[in-house]
């Protein structure tokens, strides 16, 4: 047997370099640096990104984008076509997710639409709400609908009501409820709270007690501001001792609805033999 040693063979010269040791400690800390970045970017989300979903916004935080969505639509329905502001509701109940419980809030604006004319109504306010609402008038069930979206999934929705109105409403739809809802604050009223008191006393009835004083934000910084007293029953209920304030002029005589103007103030009344129910608003200038 030859003892020779074949050219091109290199005998073994020991063990091979540690190579996959040190692929596993550079892959370990690309791993480290990677959740680094992801954890960066998340935070660097949540603080300066919109919502991307309504879960996203509590109650709480969903609250201002309601009111100042109320006053917007205050301002686009001008002063002699608003009627009311109504106060806010809360609805509990709702689930957030299978596991979590959650409430909704809504608010309605009223806004004066004789018969006949709904649907231009509608479409004149769609004209003058912000143009990222992306407002639009089609056709619903019953008649015309004004749909827009006033940011961070609070809806807007109106729908003429039958009776010479139209109901703005503005929800939020299921949301964790955080620290809950506040209203915008009030103050003591001003010629709204006067308009209502001479309304009550031309109906016979008590003035006594402090109306609800209902508010909203005005684009530019006003307030519109409902006034709203609630009474028992009175089968004898009529409009005809407000037809003096109305001057001969309501701008709604449809029983048992009744609205005129009083100066800068919109008094409307739905006086049933049930209850009646009057309000005093003030709108947004512009």
């Amino acid at each position: 047997m030859s003892g020779a040693v074949r050219t091109g063979w290199a005998p073994s010269t020991g063990p091979a370099a540690p190579a996959p040791r040190r692929r596993r400690r550079w892959l370990l800390v690309a791993s480290v640096v990677w959740a680094v970045l992801l954890a960066l970017l998340a935070w660097t989300s949540v603080r300066d990104d919109p919502p991307t979903v309504r879960e996203q916004r509590s109650l709480d935080q969903a609250g201002p984008v309601v009111d100042r969505a109320v006053g917007e639509l205050a301002r686009a329905a001008g002063a002699a076509g608003l009627l009311e502001l109504s106060p806010a509701r809360i609805g509990s109940g709702c689930r957030v997710t299978p596991l979590a419980d959650g409430a909704t809030l809504r608010r309605e604006v009223g806004v004066l639409a004789p018969a006949g004319t709904e649907r231009a109504v509608l479409a004149g306010i769609a004209e003058r709400l912000p143009a990222n609402w992306r407002a639009w008038v089609g056709s619903g069930r019953d008649g015309p609908v004004l749909r827009a979206d006033a940011g961070e999934f609070v809806a807007v929705q109106g729908r003429p009501t039958g009776d010479g109105r139209i109901r703005l409403t503005v929800e939020t739809g299921c949301r964790p409820v955080g620290s809950g809802y506040t209203p915008p604050s009030t103050t003591d009223g001003g010629p709204e709270v006067a308009a209502l008191t001479a309304a009550l006393r031309a109906l016979g009835r008590p003035a006594d007690a402090a109306p609800e004083l209902v508010t909203a934000p005005c684009p530019g910084g006003a307030s519109a501001r409902t006034a709203r007293s609630a009474a028992g029953p009175d089968p004898a209920a009529s409009p005809g001792g407000l037809a003096p304030l109305a001057g001969g002029n309501p701008l709604l005589d449809n029983p048992p609805v009744y609205a005129y103007r009083a100066g800068p103030v919109t008094v409307l009344a739905d006086l049933t033999p049930d209850a009646a129910r009057l309000a005093a608003t003030v709108g947004c200038p512009g």
